[in-house]
């Protein structure tokens, strides 16, 4: 299996989300990224799961997804599966 990420860290602080990936920490507001996640309580976001593809973050206790492309605004070219006529 490919692993898309590292995520070494994810923490809370003052409305922000530190998100520490592939090397490089991160903060993310939290109203801009998940009003589900500025609404947890403390204990419910320190409970999380990383996939283990390292794609995303689940919150389990909240119902909460998120992918880590989208948190850092990668974005990938579609692969159709076409192949060009000879």
């Amino acid at each position: 299996m490919n692993k898309y990420h590292d995520v070494q860290r994810v923490a809370f602080s003052d409305g922000e989300m530190l998100l520490t990936v592939d090397g490089a920490t991160h903060r993310f507001d939290l109203k801009a990224v998940s009003p589900r996640l500025l609404h947890a309580a403390q204990t419910e976001r320190e409970r999380y799961e990383i996939s283990p593809s390292g794609y995303g973050i689940h919150w389990p206790l909240i119902d909460e997804d998120l992918s880590i492309d989208g948190l850092l605004g990668i974005t990938h070219a579609p692969s159709f599966g076409f192949k060009k006529a000879a």
